[in-house]
């Protein structure tokens, strides 16, 4: 067991952990018993109805809009004031705005950098102290396998996640000698509870995720969760700087 599950006042930081995949990766780390300040813009605890009180008991409720530099770093130092030292940041808040690429608007494109892009290098930033004085720690970066197509009507949005790559490598070189490590894990197509209704089976989106994904089915929440929580054992110790695709090798697939 690493020192981070057995020290009582360190807890690892995601953002947008209300809802879908940032409420699994939030069960996932306090699963391992971790404990887990969930940052969303309501400051609502995970959705996950089937968290036992332990592992629920596990995270602490924090409020900030990941857009807003100051109060981003107004609740991190909140977290350390309270007396919880910061061994790791999960910047999983996201937006997802489509549309031709050639009528796309200024403030949707701005909109989707700055929530998907901006908010990264803002929040790592205000962690950066925090991870310091704690000694090192770990960053990970929610991408998308998005990063490296060309899917239409989403200009912003895959130029975004292609930031988040390039971000997660010129962190993992400049403060690895701080003892943090940043990785990227880039989702495919994940079924949660905000797109069921689109993923459900034998709707258009599910036929065709049907034929394009090997395995003839999207991933959960909860597959992410997975290994999110995985990069923060020490099977993950010797990774830095890396995109994980996580897409059941759609990505890949001819």
């Amino acid at each position: 067991m690493s020192d981070s599950m057995t020290n009582e006042r360190e807890c690892i930081v995601v953002t947008g952990a209300s809802r879908g995949i940032g409420a699994a990766i939030a069960l996932a780390l306090a699963q391992q018993g971790r404990h887990v300040a969930c940052l969303s813009r309501s400051g609502a605890l995970p959705a996950c109805a089937e968290a036992p009180a332990e592992v629920a008991g596990r995270w602490i409720p924090a409020k900030a809009d990941v857009t807003d530099p100051a109060a981003i770093a107004a609740a991190l130092r909140g977290l350390a004031d309270a007396g919880w030292r910061i061994k790791g940041l999960v910047n999983n808040a996201g937006v997802h705005l489509d549309g031709a690429s050639a009528e796309v608007s200024l403030k949707d494109w701005q909109e989707v950098m700055d929530t998907n892009a901006t908010s990264v290098v803002t929040a790592c930033q205000a962690a950066y102290p925090h991870l310091v004085a704690a000694g090192g720690g770990m960053i990970v970066n929610i991408g998308s396998f998005f990063d490296k197509l060309g899917v239409k009507r989403n200009l912003a949005y895959c130029a975004s996640k292609a930031a988040v790559g390039a971000i997660t490598r010129v962190l993992a070189v400049e403060w690895a000698g701080k003892g943090i490590r940043v990785m990227d894990v880039a989702p495919g197509y994940i079924v949660t509870d905000l797109n069921a209704d689109a993923m459900a089976a034998g709707g258009p989106l599910r036929v065709y995720l049907d034929k394009r994904i090997p395995g003839r089915a999207p991933g959960t929440a909860a597959d992410v969760g997975a290994l999110v929580a995985s990069l923060f054992t020490p099977a993950g110790g010797f990774l830095s700087g890396e995109t994980i695709y996580i897409d059941g090798g759609q990505g890949i697939a001819h």
